[in-house]
């Protein structure tokens, strides 16, 4: 179990208020039906907008651009990898991406290509959440799959940013990656 930073809940509790407060429809003092509902219903345009937040990561890993991989990560992301250590599952948190951006524009001789596929996205005002599954290979050759899960967040100039990025890895069950 982790402890959450008491800035990461002071954040989402302002972003949750922001949301709540400025676009739920109350009528008499009372939430309505509807505004609950649209709360939770995000409209195509702005579930491919959080999308292209993820493209542009993922572009940037294929170019080696560490600028452009930096450019989506708010500059206190937390990246927590969940990974099998010793035959163990273990999870490891860091907070900022300055070492991932560091070590995507550091030249290396093959292509980082993280495929993706069956993206689930959830938008609830300025809090979205994306749900994929991966593959990342080396140039061609296939090194590990897993689950990639992204907490976004909108500010107030209408731009997403990655406040959180998790992933699961592994090699086994991997097979719609690796199959010819």
């Amino acid at each position: 179990m982790f402890a959450t930073p008491l800035s990461s809940v002071r954040l989402l509790a302002a972003v949750w208020r922001r949301t709540v407060l400025s676009s739920a429809v109350v009528v008499a003092g009372a939430w309505t039906p509807a505004a609950v509902a649209a709360q939770g219903t995000a409209q195509p345009a702005e579930k491919a907008a959080v999308m292209a937040v993820v493209q542009k990561l993922f572009d940037g890993m294929r170019a080696g651009d560490s600028s452009m991989v930096r450019s989506v990560f708010a500059p206190n992301v937390r990246m927590i990898t969940v990974a099998p250590r010793q035959g163990v599952m273990t999870a490891s948190v860091t907070n900022g991406a300055d070492n991932f951006a560091k070590a995507v524009g550091t030249p290396h001789a093959e292509v980082w290509d993280e495929r993706i596929a069956n993206e689930k996205v959830e938008i609830d005002g300025a809090l979205a959440s994306v749900w994929v599954d991966y593959a990342f290979f080396r140039g061609t050759t296939f090194s590990h799959c897993g689950v990639d899960h992204f907490l976004l967040t909108k500010d107030s100039a209408g731009t997403w940013t990655i406040l959180e990025l998790a992933d699961t890895r592994r090699n086994s069950g991997c097979e719609q990656w690796t199959k010819k």
